[in-house]
């Protein structure tokens, strides 16, 4: 069974920086939960940081830019958590190996898990394209990255890579 790498805020769990979670309602997820096939993870809690905790925002670009040492992440009074989310980014990995996940579902505009697009650093609400740390760090090893808004879409890969089979 392929295995769905998927952030624990979108199934519910309340991770998230303000306490709360981004539980994403969908018949899919409910399916997959019930066959053994998701691996819920919050980076930012594996890497060890409370619930709640200060906003955090990249500054400089994006979670590629992380990676290669060209940009931080950053809370909210300027304090730099870019280790912290680099290892949590490593922590995510480390899960999605070790179970055999090959696609991820995540929760788009986190600094951590976002796919599309992400805050621009200066805590104003602005959005710049881009993925976040863990996000960038998945794409890297391969796994195929989809947000809370195109669960059918990963579903259709799953499928597709099943009739591939292994």
């Amino acid at each position: 069974m392929i295995r769905v790498l998927v952030s624990s805020c979108l199934l519910g769990e309340a991770v998230r920086y303000h306490g709360g979670d981004a539980r994403c309602e969908s018949e899919i997820l409910d399916r997959w939960r019930a066959e053994g096939r998701l691996v819920p993870i919050c980076p930012e809690t594996a890497a060890g940081l409370p619930v709640p905790r200060p906003p955090a925002e990249i500054a400089g670009g994006d979670g590629s830019a992380v990676l290669r040492g060209q940009a931080q992440v950053v809370d909210l009074i300027g304090a730099d958590m870019t280790a912290a989310f680099r290892r949590g980014a490593q922590a995510t990995l480390d899960a999605a190996i070790a179970t055999g996940a090959r696609l991820a579902i995540l929760k788009d505009g986190s600094p951590s898990c976002a796919t599309t697009y992400i805050h621009d650093g200066s805590f104003r609400d602005q959005r710049d394209h881009g993925m976040g740390v863990t996000a960038a760090m998945l794409a890297q090893a391969g796994i195929r990255l989809f947000n809370e808004h195109h669960v059918e879409d990963a579903a259709r890969f799953l499928e597709a890579l099943e009739k591939e089979g292994p």
